[in-house]
């Protein structure tokens, strides 16, 4: 139950409880899929350049592939954190 009690910015409470409630749905989502994201595709590898001389104006660098990994209990724990938000995020009084 929301009360209309009218805020000095002209919005009523309820809607600035919805918005959070709203809030912490979205992020339980964006939450649950990097979790599954993480668990499905746990390493991704990524490109970086090293600048390994410089003579003057003229630079040479590398391009280097490296990899990455994700821990699995990453992904558990943010995977269990966006069920969580997503389940509790409409109760919120």
């Amino acid at each position: 139950m929301c009360f209309a009690a009218i805020l000095p910015t002209g919005s009523s409470n309820c809607d600035s409880l919805e918005r959070v409630k709203r809030f912490v749905i979205i992020l339980g989502v964006i939450l649950l899929v990097l979790g599954i994201a993480g668990l499905v595709h746990p390493s991704f590898s990524y490109h970086k350049q090293e600048e390994v001389a410089k003579i003057g104006p003229i630079k040479a660098t590398v391009d280097e592939e490296k990899t990455a990994q994700v821990p699995a209990a990453v992904s558990i724990v943010l995977l269990v954190a966006g069920i969580g938000l997503i389940l509790l995020g409409p109760r919120i009084k």
